[in-house]
């Protein structure tokens, strides 16, 4: 059982490359990106795993001051099971301190929703962290809708934003930080009435 003096890790799932950098299925990237301005961190190489991390702290000061490891797996969406747990076992976080933030196809663009366990929903990132260590972690789940006319789903998560839903895309990736650093500080009870949408 974990207890508040644990550290958490905070995954964006994503691909590597400045070719995938602006597309919907690396919204988890961007938000990580974000947290990591707001603590005043800048990514570098994992020395434990293909990952790039950053160390620091969030939320209040007092007890509600959480130690934080950002990750941004480097391995590719469906392999990133492999570095979240040689993160989650080098630095001790136990799996309930594990946030996964993720583009989401069910959810219509930039609708949130929190929560902890549950199924992967044919998301290659979330089945490839569960066969690895299990399905009891958080997630950030971050609307994206689904493909429109008969697009292909590996098509639509690999294609950048629309110009439309760019307008909008700052204000999300914003919330869903805040969703974070909520869920962290005022538990996910808390997190969800806030931010499930």
């Amino acid at each position: 059982m974990s207890d508040a003096t644990d550290p958490w890790l905070i995954v964006g799932l994503g691909n590597p490359g400045p070719e995938h950098a602006a597309q919907r299925h690396n919204v988890g990237f961007m938000v990580a990106d974000l947290l990591a301005e707001r603590i005043g961190g800048k990514f570098k190489r994992a020395q434990k795993a293909q990952a790039q991390v950053v160390e620091g702290r969030m939320g209040p000061p007092g007890p509600a001051n959480r130690r934080v490891i950002l990750a941004k797996p480097m391995s590719y969406m469906n392999l990133s099971g492999g570095p979240v747990t040689a993160l989650r076992d080098f630095y001790k976080v136990p799996t309930d301190h594990i946030v996964a933030i993720h583009d989401e196809l069910d959810i219509d663009y930039g609708t949130l929703r929190l929560k902890l366990g549950g199924g992967d929903n044919g998301h290659n990132g979330l089945k490839s962290m569960t066969k690895s260590m299990g399905s009891d972690y958080h997630r950030i789940r971050f609307g994206i809708g689904r493909p429109p006319g008969r697009m292909q789903v590996a098509d639509f998560v690999l294609k950048d934003f629309s110009s439309t839903e760019r307008k909008e895309l700052g204000y999300f990736v914003d919330r869903a930080a805040d969703s974070v650093e909520c869920l962290l500080a005022e538990g996910l009870e808390r997190a969800q009435s806030a931010y499930n949408s």
